[in-house]
């Protein structure tokens, strides 16, 4: 059976650690923080807190994607090493990175026809995107091929739920994703927004709560509805946070005291630059297995 590789981007937020164990090569976006360029390589080049300082003192943060001709240098060494690859997008609905993956791929199925070049849209973003990636990597590890994997990855990718909330709106607003009327009163009311990534990977907005502590609560309420088997839920719980650790581990605490079967602790893990220079500091989001989106 022809050996294979199993692929990401960058932006899954797990630790370079966490894929070199699961065996998980990666690609990497790239941001500038005033016009320096920085690869978002899991915080080896810079770590997230940096990123958070520079933001919070007025720094202009900006995000690129991955293009076709980096796509297609990566793949192609696998390629000629006689490997299949199996490359796991970010969310279509969240940056056009897909489509830079497909247009390598099609050029480099002419070239090595031999070879077997999948990419499958995730549909997930930030540690969602990493709890997949996660699962797939273990099925790998256990034998399974790549194309009962790449099924396994479309037909279970839309149950990995994604909730975020914030408590500091200023970047959101920046990004336009929340009006400044809305953000000045959220603000001053302490509304904290809680959203998800809809079956499209696309963020939406569902409701705002009240106070820090009611939007952790509102987070652990939407775990409970719509976890796998609710409160008997036996999988595994991610949690990626922009420099609130603390809001976190409350969090992973509630979890951890509601959820009883939990395999292994909550993580905890950072929200990387890609998905940080959006979301700024103060940004938590939780990752669990369910029922389709």
């Amino acid at each position: 059976m022809p050996d294979y590789i199993l692929s990401c981007c960058s932006t899954l937020d797990l630790t370079k650690e966490h894929l070199t164990e699961k065996n998980i090569n990666f690609i990497p976006f790239h941001f500038f923080i005033n016009e320096t360029h920085y690869y978002d390589d899991l915080g080896q080049t810079l770590p997230s807190e940096k990123l958070y300082e520079a933001m919070r003192a007025g720094a202009d943060v900006k995000t690129s994607q991955v293009n076709s001709d980096e796509f297609t240098a990566y793949f192609t060494p696998f390629l000629e090493q006689g490997k299949d690859i199996l490359h796991i997008s970010m969310s279509s609905g969240i940056s056009g990175v897909y489509n830079s993956a497909m247009i390598a791929k099609k050029e480099l199925e002419e070239k090595f026809p031999e070879r077997k070049i999948y990419v499958v849209d995730s549909l997930a973003a930030s540690a969602g995107y990493g709890l997949l990636m996660d699962k797939l990597a273990d099925l790998k590890n256990s034998g399974m091929n790549i194309d009962e994997l790449k099924d396994f990855a479309e037909n279970n990718k839309l149950k990995v739920w994604h909730w975020f909330t914030s408590t500091d709106l200023t970047f959101y607003i920046k990004g336009g994703r929340v009006s400044k009327t809305a953000g000045f009163f959220g603000g001053l009311l302490k509304i904290c927004p809680v959203l998800n990534v809809d079956k499209n990977g696309k963020l939406n907005a569902v409701t705002k709560v009240r106070t820090k502590q009611k939007s952790l609560t509102e987070l652990l309420n939407k775990m409970i509805e719509c976890a796998e088997d609710g409160e008997n839920y036996s999988g595994k719980c991610f949690i990626s946070q922009s420099d609130c650790y603390e809001d976190a581990k409350t969090l992973a605490n509630l979890i951890e005291e509601k959820f009883k079967n939990l395999d292994g602790k909550v993580l905890i893990n950072n929200i990387g630059p890609t998905i940080g220079s959006h979301t700024g500091p103060g940004t938590i989001a939780l990752f669990f297995w369910g029922k389709e989106r």
